[in-house]
């Protein structure tokens, strides 16, 4: 992963490579891969990151229906 840096401007340059690495999902991937993970509990996380999605899929498809109130600030 490369990140240019203009006119030395270091902290601008860590800056977008944070991003794009939060982007690309890599300290996620980091996080994952800092111990073992068994197959059964791998299974098990994936399996449940699978329903979050759906469910947040779900209701935002019912925000934009109009059957639920909006996201509130």
């Amino acid at each position: 992963m490369q990140v240019l840096v203009r006119d030395n401007n270091v902290d601008q340059a860590l800056k977008a490579l944070k991003k794009k690495m939060q982007r690309e999902g890599i300290f996620r991937e980091m996080k994952l891969r800092n111990f073992y993970e068994k197959p059964s509990e791998k299974r098990a996380r994936e399996k449940a990151e699978a329903v979050r999605r759906t469910r947040k899929l779900a209701r935002k498809k019912m925000q934009r229906e109009g059957l639920l109130p909006g996201k509130k600030r």
